[in-house]
């Protein structure tokens, strides 16, 4: 295995301080917390004016059924037909309903908010899950930022594949970027910052607030956040040097939080398929290895056996045409991973190993075709959704009347990215440009996820929704490295003038004892040379009349800065005061800290 080894100076590698580390803990605290607070007051923003009440038609459907849950029980629930719906035909409510939500609801009222009615829970849902996907959200930028998983560049992964070695390693965080707090490490070296950022962001976007309003309960306010932890554990599954018990826990933890996103949103669809993608992009990067293996295998074994379990999805993973991709993938790994395991144990070389690949490769593509002759003409295999196909067609050409005609399914233009993403249009990009820099197993899943996003929100203006997450994390990842650079300037200038003061009296010294040489060679008459003293005595002579015009020059250009210096401090001119009160506050060492933020802030600005 070969690591991308990097060389640190002296004061970087050196741990920071108790105070450095409390300073930057408390800082870092504070600033969360003012996030959160902020975050979820401004969602509660309706819920204070109007008071709790749930509003628009969708969430109140949801708060109905809601009711029915927490009143008739689960078994009920399931097989309840509604008449008071859809009349006069009614609708099976518990199997054409993402559970998620009101299960999520009732158990808050049974074990943790008894005290409250479950209207009031309904109401409040949307604001504390929206403050949750806040901090998640920042999570995912704090694991993708980290050296161990974004210090690798293009070039190394190229090296690595067409020299047919194992994929390199991103260094580890060390020195002064990580903080050691009872035994746990935070990297704050770029991460913190961007995370920090980044939650800013997603705070106040308002691709994300249109879902997570208080009151508005509907199934996106819960599903981005399932879409962010299932994300999030996806990728911490996957850092640099992870044990193989933390990649276990992580990996089955994508599966559960996958299990919650399938009953919260219909959107479950995409998460399941950005997974996959990134599995098969990183085989693509040459970055297989025992690790992905295990974590994309348990996320998808895991997460697709409970989705199943779900009535309104049933074995549609197994079945419809937009979910097999990642089942092919998962078939995939298998061989692969096969393949892999004869190649240590027979030490092949690389021509082996790949007559190998392309000998499993093509027994198992013969045994899905032959799959897929017998069972496709019995009606197994479903077809795409309209919704789905209207991602990839015109939206006037999907064949359902009801999906061509609603607003939200219309093509996004300009101006609701800028209305819903404001200067995150501007920002974002930067930021998702600096991921190719800095690339590793978890980071360039936000290439995937950015592209995609992308792609199908130009398609739908509604899925500009899934742009928020991504979009936030971009402009963190962006502002935040932008951040540490300014961070680090101000350290070192601190660092600098304190070495300035140290050395300030032996300079002082040192520039009394030239000012009187100078003075001693100005005043002193010139010596008399000895006749016949030669061409030597002649060169002495010539150098020190030179030396003397250059220290004449000098006395007069003191003199002109000191002229120059009582025009500008005129004890006439009522301005005086304040001019020496500003440069003297400029040439201190707080004055170069200000002069530089105020730099960065006009840098920001522009």
């Amino acid at each position: 295995m070969t690591t991308i080894n990097k060389t640190n100076n002296s004061s970087a590698s050196s741990s920071p301080s108790i105070s450095v580390t409390c300073g930057i803990l408390a800082i870092s605290s504070y600033v969360l917390y003012k996030i959160i607070y902020w975050s979820y007051k401004i969602r509660m923003q309706a819920i204070e004016e109007y008071g709790l009440v749930i509003h628009e038609f969708d969430p109140y459907f949801n708060y109905r059924a809601t009711e029915y849950l927490y009143a008739h029980g689960m078994k009920k629930f399931f097989t309840w037909f509604d008449y008071m719906v859809w009349y006069p035909l009614g609708r099976p409510v518990g199997s054409t309903i993402y559970p998620g939500m009101q299960f999520t609801a009732v158990y808050l009222k049974e074990f943790l908010l008894t005290h409250m009615s479950i209207n009031d829970i309904c109401c409040m849902i949307p604001s504390w899950f929206g403050a949750i996907a806040t901090v998640v959200t920042g999570l995912l930028a704090y694991e993708c930022t980290l050296p161990e998983n974004s210090s690798l560049n293009p070039y190394d992964m190229l090296v690595d594949f067409l020299q047919h070695r194992r994929p390199s390693q991103p260094v580890r965080a060390s020195g002064s970027s990580v903080l050691n707090v009872g035994g746990v490490t935070i990297c704050t070296s770029p991460a913190l910052e961007c995370a920090l950022v980044t939650m800013g962001i997603m705070s106040i976007i308002p691709a994300h607030l249109m879902r997570s309003v208080g009151g508005g309960y509907d199934n996106e306010s819960v599903a981005m956040t399932a879409m962010t932890v299932t994300f999030y554990c996806w990728v911490r599954a996957l850092r640099g040097h992870n044990s193989f018990l933390t990649t276990v826990v992580w990996g089955v933890a994508s599966g559960l939080a996958y299990f919650y996103m399938v009953a919260a949103w219909g959107g479950y669809i995409f998460v399941l398929n950005m997974v996959g993608v990134h599995a098969l992009l990183l085989v693509l990067m040459g970055r297989f290895t025992d690790q992905i293996y295990t974590a994309y295998s348990l996320f998808y074994l895991i997460g697709t056996f409970l989705a199943v379990q779900i009535p309104v999805v049933g074995w549609a993973p197994l079945k419809s045409l937009e979910q097999l991709g990642p089942c092919l993938i998962f078939l995939g790994y298998q061989g692969l991973q096969l393949t892999e395991v004869i190649r240590k144990k027979q030490n092949f070389s690389r021509a082996q190993s790949w007559k190998l690949r392309l000998l499993v490769a093509s027994v198992g593509l013969l045994l899905l075709v032959v799959t897929v002759t017998i069972v496709a003409p019995s009606g197994y295999f479903g077809p795409l959704s309209s919704r789905v196909r209207g991602l990839f067609v015109r939206h006037t050409k999907t064949g359902n009347p009801l999906v061509d005609s609603v607003a939200e399914h219309q093509p996004a233009s300009n101006k609701a990215y800028f209305q819903y993403l404001h200067h995150i249009c501007l920002l974002a990009p930067v930021g998702y440009a600096t991921i190719f820099f800095h690339l590793g197993d978890a980071s360039s899943f936000l290439l995937g996820w950015g592209a995609a996003t992308y792609f199908f929100s130009s398609k739908m203006v509604r899925l500009v929704l899934l742009l928020a997450p991504i979009g936030s994390i971009c402009g963190g990842i962006a502002a935040g490295r932008l951040l540490r650079w300014c961070i680090i300037q101000l350290w070192d200038a601190a660092a600098k003038s304190e070495d300035d003061d140290a050395s300030t009296t032996t300079t002082k010294k040192k520039a009394g004892g030239v000012q009187k040489t100078k003075a001693k060679k100005i005043v002193a008459k010139p010596t008399k040379t000895k006749k016949g003293g030669g061409k030597g005595s002649k060169n002495n002579l010539k150098k020190q009349a030179e030396q003397e015009e250059e220290d004449d020059d000098d006395i007069f250009e003191s003199a002109e800065l000191l002229s120059d210096k009582n025009k500008y401090y005129n004890p006439n001119n009522p301005l005086t005061p304040a001019r020496k009160a500003i440069d003297t506050l400029l040439s201190s060492n707080e004055g170069i800290m200000l002069k530089r933020t105020f730099a960065v802030l006009l840098l920001l600005l522009g």
